[in-house]
């Protein structure tokens, strides 16, 4: 089986949901239920992706995807779709206004997917960790919204804004001067209280006020924010269209793409860049 890491950089809210929830926001996004970590499911991209290739020859689509769902008995699709699980959450900062911020948990997560060793930096207690020359550090301190966290610049997270700035920034590096590395602590209280929460009405037609009941909190990350996750193929299993693990990876996502993900696509929610990161830069 062979596999390539995908980047998903949210370009407008992103609200991949999980129905209902008896809580303080009506809408919330969907989170990993052991960590809480933010993630946008697996089935999601694939049927999107899926849904995206309709210009292409459908056998081949059948052989890496699988089959109609009344056929679905026929064989199994070659292309594994992993969760897309948060990697930098963008928080407002005083200095360089917001930060690409992320925390050491989440980057060990990351090497799984990209094969990375030896470049995570530790953070003892509360602090941060910021590339040289960042925009974001004053006086020795990061400030992100109401935090006030010491914070120095590193050599160590080189690794990193070599491989994320050329996806999170092309055209011109934004990112490496906004990167930061949190402390774990940290990374779960922004995760859970930085996304970004809209009240959403309903207006009756008639009376042209909020109709009963129609008032709702939902919850969406923020645009800005990177998601990472993991294709995975096999050979074709369908006899009309033989393909090979590589041939499967480059029909379901062979270059970087804009498409819609999650729900409220109506209301500009869920356009995101979705970015293919080529085995090659695993040594990086």
């Amino acid at each position: 089986m062979q596999t390539m890491p995908f980047l998903i950089h949210a370009l407008s809210p992103l609200h991949a949901g999980t129905g209902q929830a008896v809580d303080v926001i009506d809408l919330p996004i969907a989170r990993m239920r052991a960590t809480g970590i933010p993630f946008l499911p697996g089935s999601s991209i694939k049927g999107v992706l899926r849904d995206a290739r309709h210009s292409e020859d459908p056998e081949r689509v059948q052989a890496a995807f699988g089959p109609e769902t009344n056929r679905a008995g026929d064989h199994a699709g070659a292309l594994v779709v992993g969760d897309a699980r948060l990697l930098a959450l963008p928080v407002r900062s005083f200095h360089g206004t917001f930060a690409w911020v992320t925390s050491p948990l989440l980057l060990v997560l990351a090497q799984r997917d990209l094969g990375l060793t030896g470049v995570v930096p530790e953070i003892e207690g509360r602090g941060a960790k910021l590339p040289k020359a960042s925009r974001c550090l004053h006086n020795g301190r990061l400030y992100l919204e109401d935090l006030d966290l010491r914070a120095e610049e590193v050599d160590t997270l080189d690794p990193w804004t070599r491989l994320l700035a050329p996806h999170a920034s092309p055209g011109g590096d934004i990112f490496t001067p906004r990167f930061a590395v949190v402390d774990d602590e940290t990374m779960t209280f922004l995760w859970e209280t930085a996304t970004q929460v809209d009240a959403r009405v309903r207006v009756d037609e008639q009376t042209r006020t909020v109709a009963p009941g129609a008032l709702w909190l939902e919850e969406s990350l923020p645009p800005e924010t990177l998601l990472i996750g993991l294709l995975a193929a096999d050979r074709s299993r369908r006899k009309s269209a033989a393909m090979a693990p590589g041939d499967v990876l480059a029909l379901a996502l062979g270059k970087e793409e804009v498409i819609q993900f999650g729900g409220k696509a109506t209301t500009g929610r869920g356009r995101c860049r979705i970015i293919p990161i080529q085995t090659g830069v695993k040594g990086q």
